[in-house]
């Protein structure tokens, strides 16, 4: 069981990037959450949704990034705002487990660089 990402590129700091995550796998999940992974660093959550759709970002990611379902079941769009240099990632969907581990294996993630 893993997601498939998709939408990462390289942009130049401020700039926007749209990221789509779907399922790899029939599967039925609902609280999908974006995660990131830069080098030598664990993963960290960026955004994800919780119970009845309430939806929680990372501090770096709020007010610039924002999460939302697709259409289709098992998928998820990150919309990211003003990007920085240290956004700078590979970028992940999973669902984080009530003890601490994660539903999915690690998928290759979608790279996102930002440069000056």
């Amino acid at each position: 069981v893993r997601f498939v990402e998709s939408g990462g590129a390289s942009v130049q700091p401020g700039g926007s990037l749209r990221l789509f995550c779907g399922p790899r796998g029939s599967f039925t999940i609902n609280r999908i959450g974006w995660y990131r992974q830069a080098p030598g660093k664990q993963h960290e959550l960026v955004a994800a949704f919780g119970y009845r759709d309430s939806t929680t970002y990372g501090d770096f990611a709020k007010g610039r990034f924002t999460i939302s379902r697709g259409s289709a079941k098992n998928t998820a769009y990150l919309q990211m705002n003003d990007l920085e240099p240290e956004d700078t990632a590979v970028y992940y969907c999973n669902v984080r487990l009530p003890n601490g581990g994660f539903f999915a294996s690690w998928g290759q993630g979608t790279q996102v660089t930002v440069f000056s």
